[in-house]
């Protein structure tokens, strides 16, 4: 869960955004009582489902083992990211966005107010943003 995600949800409200993971707290939390991923894929069938089919060929046809290294990356080396820990929120949350996009009506209207309000997202006032904030830099005038 990041900053971005919760300046969204502020502006366009949370009936109208899907949210999902870990808070800074809980991460922190998390490793602080030693974060393990093997826990996550022995515990959630669907997570243990989805790596063990990166060992097949069903996304790579004929290439047995092409994607294990993601598998390997996400359990063998640690999950840096935590990936695993966020997948069942992860997973719950497409369940809610089926469910919204199969409303249109509700579809059309989260679609309409996400884009009326994202005005305050533009490329020019986030890095305006970004130059004050965080890397404290001042205008330069240029001679025309």
């Amino acid at each position: 869960l990041d900053g971005a995600n919760v300046e969204i949800a502020e502006e366009v409200g949370d009936d109208n955004i899907f949210i999902f993971g870990l808070t800074v707290e809980e991460v922190n939390e998390l490793k602080a009582n030693g974060y393990n991923p093997h826990d996550y894929y022995y515990k959630d069938p669907e997570i243990k489902a989805v790596l063990d089919w990166l060992e097949t060929d069903y996304f790579t046809p004929g290439k047995p083992g092409a994607l294990v290294s993601i598998k390997q990356s996400l359990l063998d080396n640690g999950d840096p990211y935590m990936v695993l820990a966020d997948f069942r929120a992860y997973s719950d949350a497409q369940i809610a966005v089926d469910a919204a996009y199969r409303d249109k009506e509700r579809w059309a209207e989260m679609a309409i107010i996400n884009t009326a309000k994202m005005g305050k997202f533009t490329s020019d006032r986030s890095i305006r943003d970004y130059v004050e904030r965080v890397w404290k830099l001042s205008p330069c005038k240029i001679e025309s």
